[in-house]
């Protein structure tokens, strides 16, 4: 019962993951609440080695339908992983108390710039091209890369915002992006977490096909309803990460 209770919540994790990320919220309080001896690193590398599979699924599909700006991507890609690696060493050296009380704060603004600014990610229309694209979206990666490997709470969505406000980028487009970005934090936290024996692997596989089963749902919606639906969940997504990283924060 527990094996089946955390595989549905990796399924629903996968399927909202898969249109705008998010998905920690529902898969990681599974686990804590489904293992509440298991420590805290075992369930966390856990979850990233199950729910990387159905990001990185979601990705490939994504790009077999939406055009992918590769010259801007690869690059953004290489500092994701980079910025992830720095952020999960300087975890183990200082305390992220402080990030846990800004972020529902920053999500706020996130959610209070996106509702002000209705046609924001409606449209696609890249501000930028070769290099300057390139350094936009390398420090996008870089940033938000350094911040998933050193907290990590709402990293799709900050992904996803950052590429519509600062590269001009749909919400589909956004989060097809985005998802390749996600899956380079991820393998610098599945490194860290599988060397230092914090990962339950027979168990992170089981999540896994059923995170790509529900990336594979998630993806088709996306594609099928495009931007408009993208960025209707990704409101929905905001709001809800606002009331648990603020409870979580103000309320323990």
């Amino acid at each position: 019962m527990e094996l089946l209770f955390v595989s549905l919540a990796s399924l629903l994790a996968g399927f909202v993951d898969a249109i705008v990320g998010g998905g920690g919220l529902i898969l990681v309080p599974a686990l804590f609440a489904t293992y509440p001896g298991a420590s805290a690193a075992t369930l966390l590398g856990t979850n990233k080695s199950a729910s990387v599979w159905g990001t990185a699924f979601s990705a490939t599909q994504y790009a077999r339908r939406v055009e992918l700006r590769w010259p801007a991507l690869l690059p953004a890609m290489v500092l994701t992983l980079l910025g992830s690696f720095l952020g999960a060493w300087l975890v183990t050296l200082i305390s992220t108390g402080f990030l846990r009380k800004l972020l529902p704060l920053v999500l706020l603004a996130v959610l209070l710039y996106t509702l002000a600014r209705k046609d924001l990610g409606r449209a696609h229309a890249p501000r930028y091209a070769g290099r300057a694209e390139a350094l936009v979206a390398g420090s996008i990666g870089l940033l938000i890369g350094f911040y998933d490997g050193l907290f990590g709470p709402g990293t799709g969505s900050f992904f996803i915002f950052l590429m519509v406000r600062l590269l001009g980028y749909d919400f589909l487009h956004a989060s097809a992006h985005a998802k390749l970005l996600n899956v380079c934090s991820n393998i610098a936290a599945i490194v860290l977490f599988g060397l230092q024996g914090h990962v339950w692997w027979h168990v992170a596989l089981l999540l896994a096909l059923a995170n790509v089963a529900g990336s594979l749902l998630g993806t088709r919606l996306a594609l099928k309803h495009g931007a408009g639906f993208v960025r209707g969940v990704f409101i929905v997504v905001v709001l809800a990460l606002i009331l648990k990283t603020g409870r979580d924060a103000f309320w323990p």
